[in-house]
């Protein structure tokens, strides 16, 4: 993969991160939260041009904007409801990336379609019914919020089913890991604390975006026509 370096600090960067979340350092968020999504966007707007790379960048920025805004959330409820905004409108662009990948089979596996979509609905429903009770004014934001990312992962799902190996398995996966720690961003907010929380968060959180850029990239090969 061209200008891999990239891709490369920022799995440095996340490790470090990790690492200082799980030894308790919370406050340096302000300092290495605002610089992973940049490079990993310098990353893929090197990599080289394609099709739906646009589209993929405005994802990420859309999602840095959500990182930078969540570092201010101790100082009002309107910091989360704006970085949730942000992830909102970034999972949208997501389900618009994804809907443009080209496709090796004109139609998926309908029967496991419908099984992977049942098992969406059951999360998305279980949820919700979960969280409901401790929401509060935030009922219909957090509703649509997971709507929606429900909605992108089953966009990936049916990437899973369509696209080419191995993008495809990386797309889902990623997509899969986004839901989690949404999954538990949400759960360690509205209804029971999480030991580490933050820590678990930010893991499946730097995986998600890492596998989903790696997918795309993936399923957009370079032409024969174009340098190494």
């Amino acid at each position: 993969m061209r200008n891999s370096s990239f891709f490369k600090i920022y799995v440095a960067f996340s490790i470090i991160y990790l690492i200082i979340l799980l030894s308790g350092y919370e406050r340096f968020d302000l300092f290495l939260k605002p610089i992973l999504m940049p490079i990993i966007g310098f990353g893929a707007y090197f990599y080289r041009k394609f099709p739906t790379q646009n589209i993929l960048l405005a994802a990420l920025a859309l999602s840095w904007l959500g990182d930078v805004i969540l570092l201010f959330t101790d100082l009002g409820e309107i910091y989360f409801i704006l970085g949730l905004v942000c992830f909102l409108t970034a999972h949208i662009v997501y389900c618009i990336l994804f809907n443009k990948q080209k496709r090796i089979r004109k139609r998926q596996n309908k029967t496991i379609f419908i099984f992977g979509s049942i098992l969406i609905a059951i999360y998305l429903i279980g949820m919700v019914a979960t969280l409901m009770p401790y929401l509060g004014d935030l009922e219909i934001p957090v509703s649509i919020y997971a709507s929606v990312i429900s909605i992108m992962l089953l966009f990936a799902f049916n990437g899973f089913l369509v696209w080419e190996k191995p993008g495809n398995q990386f797309v889902f996966i990623g997509a899969l890991f986004f839901v989690i720690s949404d999954s538990i961003l949400a759960v360690n907010k509205f209804y029971a604390p999480i030991p580490k929380s933050s820590f678990f968060i930010m893991l499946t959180y730097l995986l998600a975006q890492y596998l989903i850029v790696l997918g795309v990239l993936k399923l957009n090969p370079k032409k024969e026509q174009q340098a190494v």
